[in-house]
């Protein structure tokens, strides 16, 4: 058993009853500082909303590599100071990952690393490529063997066959895979930085006192102290070494097409992404909401927390107070243990709990970013309605979800989502609610283009279908299959 093995012991956990579209994973880049994998833990533990099942980081100190990962939170695995201690180096990659492709096991957290006839190099990815598997068919019929089920390793294993110094074969294997991608590489004497051309997955440049950081968010440069320089332009590469940073735009240029569901829901509030501050679009999509969809009641209140920004809008264009009528528990930990059928909506109750006080003989807007599945809005909607709510007016701050997503978001099929097989109308009825609005796409427009944010730059895939990247559904069908595949042997033992 290997030492990252050791590290986990039990099984995998999924929440049932957290009914959110997941981000892939957030990434973060030191180099040029003593403490690089320090840095580069609290710049994962700023980016743990974006992937909770594994983190790891791979420092390097001009020598050797060195190397962490473990299944589990950032705090759990990089808490402990001798864990850090083992990742001397003046520069490290690290990474925080929710599976879309690949299934969660340890073999596929990252960042990856590896040894070839280059040298060391270790690599960490956000986003998702569609034409994974027929690369990797390509690959293994060319005498690859695959460490994991990870699409990232298919970068891998084309750079380790590629031609030319490290550089060189990066951008080589970038060109030839077709997808969303933000990454970090890390070399003996360079960190490389790269952005797909559509620019899906933000990625942004700052520093501190000399090194050079890298990141999904500006979340992750508070926690640091680090001063945003610029987003990391779609397309771009960056390659930082002790002569600075250099940047070259290698790849055919193409539109672009940012992922709009990181204003919606993925980026923490208080991060600036896409050269936008996150909290004041989703405070404008909630206003927008409002104007579409008013509602006759005596107050609105959100789904805490992603729903919070949109409803604090939805009050201020409406004029009804906002009130707090759900709280959330902040220590819910992870759970193996599920009680008898007598305790009704544990899962949803562990994480929230009407306030009674609030909710009794009143007519509520009730707030979300988003209904994916839908079940469990309705146990929520089940709770409130117990804890005496007279009305409830579900409000949505973004256009329903009737697409998968090719690009790095773990979407269910589209017969899994309720906004493709169902009316608004008869979503309400299945949730028990007394209205439904949803936020549209030309109201999501409308605010972007306000704040200056080129609506037209966006992917809209998930909600109109229309896929700037054309996906290979056989490459995403055998991506959910091996998901699905994994999960089961895992729920084994």
């Amino acid at each position: 058993m290997t030492h990252d093995e050791a590290r986990f012991a039990g099984p995998i956990w999924h929440d049932p009853d957290d009914d959110h579209m997941h981000d892939e994973c957030g990434i973060v880049g030191v180099f040029g500082h003593p403490e690089a994998s320090t840095f580069a833990y609290l710049g994962l533990h700023a980016l743990q909303h974006r992937g909770q099942e594994s983190a790891g980081i791979v420092s390097h100190d001009g020598n050797v590599s060195f190397a962490h990962r473990a299944m589990g939170l950032v705090n759990e695995n990089f808490g402990d100071p001798k864990v850090l201690k083992q990742l001397p180096g003046h520069a490290a990659i690290g990474q925080v990952r929710y599976s879309t492709a690949g299934g969660s096991r340890l073999k596929n957290a990252q960042p990856i690393a590896m040894d070839y006839t280059r040298g060391a190099l270790a690599l960490a990815h956000n986003g998702n490529f569609v034409n994974a598997f027929s690369m990797r068919a390509k690959l293994e019929s060319e005498g690859s063997i695959f460490q994991s089920d990870s699409d990232t390793e298919v970068v891998a294993h084309l750079i380790a066959k590629g031609e030319g110094g490290p550089e060189e074969r990066i951008v080589a294997a970038l060109g030839q895979m077709r997808g969303a991608y933000s990454m970090v590489f890390l070399t003996e004497n360079r960190l490389v930085a790269a952005r797909d051309p559509r620019g899906w997955r933000p990625l942004i440049l700052g520093q501190y006192e000399g090194a050079w950081i890298v990141a999904s968010e500006t979340c992750a440069f508070d926690l640091i102290g680090a001063e945003y320089l610029r987003e990391i332009a779609p397309g771009e590469v960056l390659v930082i070494d002790k002569d600075g940073v250099r940047s070259s735009m290698p790849f055919p240029k193409a539109e672009p097409r940012l992922c709009v569901f990181e204003f919606v829901y993925f980026a923490r509030p208080d991060s600036r992404i896409f050269n936008q501050d996150v909290h004041a679009i989703r405070q404008a999509f909630g206003r927008e909401l409002a104007r579409e969809h008013p509602a006759d009641a005596d107050l609105v209140m959100a789904v805490p927390d992603s729903g919070l920004p949109a409803t604090i809008g939805f009050g201020h264009e409406s004029g009804l107070p906002f009130d707090m009528g759900l709280i959330r528990s902040h220590y819910t930990g992870r759970t193996f243990i599920e009680p008898t059928q007598d305790i009704r909506l544990f899962g949803v109750r562990r994480k929230l709990n009407p306030n009674r006080a609030v909710l009794r003989g009143k007519r509520v807007v009730m707030v979300d970013d988003s209904i994916v599945r839908g079940n469990t809005m309705r146990k929520i909607m089940t709770m409130v309605r117990e804890a005496g709510a007279k009305e409830i007016h579900v409000r949505i701050s973004s256009p329903p979800v009737t697409w998968p997503c090719y690009y790095g978001i773990d979407t269910p099929t589209r017969e899994e989502l309720i906004g493709a097989n169902k009316t608004p109308h008869e979503i309400a009825e299945f949730l028990g609610a007394d209205s439904l609005g949803y936020l549209s796409i030309d109201g999501m427009k409308r605010v972007l283009n306000a704040h200056q944010a080129q609506a037209g730059h966006y992917c809209y895939a998930c909600f109109n279908g229309d896929y700037p990247e054309p996906p290979d559904t056989e490459n995403h069908r055998r991506q959910m299959h091996l998901f699905q595949a994994n999960e089961a042997n895992v729920e084994k033992g």
